[in-house]
């Protein structure tokens, strides 16, 4: 699994992968995949499902405390730690790989590579149904 795969499954925005499911011999895989119509029946195709919203600010804010000292809304480093993670610097070089952080940011000053790392994690929980305010995803 990867670091940000964890990431999610720790703010309870992806669970754990289940075992795919196995076809029954009896189910023809054309019969399942062709829909079958009546008169005056219209077709509409399924749409992708919708993304439920999980409160990623309550959780964190909850985990964080008021006084922990530590704040995920600024820094990767304390988010991560609030998430129970590996927070080291290797650690942080393999998520921003992961992410696709540019070269340029991954060397000499890692304070620009953690604001990158930041701001993108922010944004991909958002993406996947987190609900980050907009004040936090300044790109």
């Amino acid at each position: 699994m990867s670091i940000f795969d964890t990431i999610l499954e720790k703010l309870g925005i992806k669970k754990p992968a289940a075992s795919a499911p196995t076809a029954s011999p009896a189910a023809s895989p054309a019969a399942a995949s062709t829909p079958t119509f009546s008169k005056g029946t219209a077709y509409t195709p399924a749409g992708p499902a919708a993304i439920p919203v999980v409160d990623v600010m309550s959780k964190l804010d909850k985990m964080a405390g008021s006084d922990s000292g530590l704040d995920w809304k600024v820094s990767i480093v304390d988010m991560l730690k609030l998430l129970g993670m590996d927070s080291s610097l290797n650690a942080r070089k393999e998520l921003a790989t992961e992410l696709g952080c540019p070269a340029n940011l991954m060397g000499g000053d890692y304070a620009k590579m953690n604001v990158w790392l930041h701001q993108t994690v922010l944004q991909k929980i958002a993406d996947n149904g987190g609900n980050i305010p907009p004040t936090l995803l300044h790109k």
